[in-house]
């Protein structure tokens, strides 16, 4: 029984080590075995109509901008505006001493006063004398210096009456307006202090017309001739804030540069927005996009897109069930779509999703892409 015992044992134990082998060997050949499909979200790509745009950044200025300057010397006794308001054009911002200019207009008034009372009696002398001597009742030479004393006194006259014109305008610069409409600036000179014509003490403040608002960008010498070389008509401009959100109006082309800038190569261009809520500052960044027209052409989703040390490349669905991996040559963006210049045919399935878990040759189950 003893000799019985240990043989059932050796038995059992060869075929327990019989199981363990070959449950070791099923599982080295399941390892062995393709990896399951990855599901993924499958594009059919295929032309569509997208606009011809061009895009840039831009930076945002006022379709008028003026400095506002002292034209006469005095002392500032009020500020009539509050910085940062709109302002009216004829608005008075400043008021400079009046004092001395209406003095000054008092005395140029008066000497013209005594002008004209000299050219009064200078024309009685030239009409007697010129009677005498018609009679030969005096030489004529006296008869010409009256004639002559009566040129002088009156432009004498006329002299006066420009020293007078002169006084009024200098009053009228003492009360310092708004030339434009617009939005006023930072007071440079505070209520009270000497302000002259001439030197930094001239500037008082500044002066912006936002609406419209002006944006100044640049495009390349080959997107300008492709620019040109459209004929859709006047392009649209749009505009994307710094926090991404579109700008609710249009704006329109109102300049282009006529040479190209010879470092850069580029061409200057500027647009015209309307701004009438100030929703646009000046000095702003902003992205330019210039639509002109539109065209057929392939587009993928941004997401679809990726990069490496050979350019942009996109996963393609082969028949055999395989990702495989395309380059492409991407244009510009369509809101969330890309627009692929080369790389890419009609009918081709563009992979949309799981990108990272892809590998060339990679076996793969399309399901439709939302």
């Amino acid at each position: 029984m003893k000799y019985l015992a240990i043989a059932i044992s050796s038995v059992l134990a060869l075929i327990s080590a019989g199981c363990t082998q070959g449950d070791a060997k099923q599982k080295k050949d399941d390892a062995k075995a393709a990896p399951p499909a990855l599901a993924v979200s499958v594009l059919q790509v295929a032309p569509r109509e997208v606009p011809v745009a061009f895009e840039a950044v831009g930076r945002t200025e006022g379709s008028r901008e003026v400095q506002i300057r002292a034209r006469v010397s005095g002392i500032i006794e009020k500020q009539l505006y509050t910085e940062g308001d709109r302002v009216d054009a004829g608005d008075t911002l400043f008021q400079i001493e009046r004092g001395p200019f209406e003095i000054d207009l008092q005395q140029q008034r008066a000497a013209l006063a005594q002008e004209k009372a000299r050219y009064e009696l200078a024309k009685q002398d030239a009409g007697r004398l010129k009677g005498l001597a018609d009679r030969r009742a005096i030489s004529q030479r006296e008869a010409d210096q009256a004639s002559s004393a009566l040129q002088q006194s009156a432009a004498a006259v006329q002299l006066a009456q420009a020293r007078v014109r002169q006084s009024e305008l200098n009053l009228s610069y003492t009360t310092v307006e708004a030339p434009i409409a617009g939005v006023t600036g930072r007071a440079m000179q505070s209520i009270g202090s000497l302000v002259a014509p001439n030197g930094d003490a001239a500037l008082l403040t500044s002066l912006t017309r936002t609406d419209p608002v002006w944006v100044r960008f640049a495009l390349s010498e080959a997107e300008f001739a492709r620019l040109r070389a459209r004929e859709t008509g006047a392009p649209e401009v749009k505009l994307e804030m710094a926090d991404g959100s579109a700008y609710g109006e249009t704006g329109k082309l109102n300049f282009a540069a006529s040479a190209v800038d010879a470092n850069l190569g580029t061409v200057q261009m500027r647009a015209e927005f309307p701004n009438a809520d100030l929703k646009v500052l000046p000095g702003q960044y902003v992205r330019v996009q210039v639509v002109a027209g539109t065209r057929q052409a392939i587009v993928v989703p941004q997401s679809a897109v990726q990069q490496n040390e050979g350019g942009h490349f996109v996963w393609l669905l082969t028949d055999e069930g395989k990702a495989a991996l395309r380059n492409i040559r991407a244009g510009n963006w369509v809101g969330r779509d890309w627009v692929v210049l080369d790389g890419l045919k009609p009918g081709d399935k563009v992979i949309t999703d799981n990108l990272v878990r892809l590998r060339p040759g990679a076996p793969v189950q399309a399901k439709p892409a939302a």
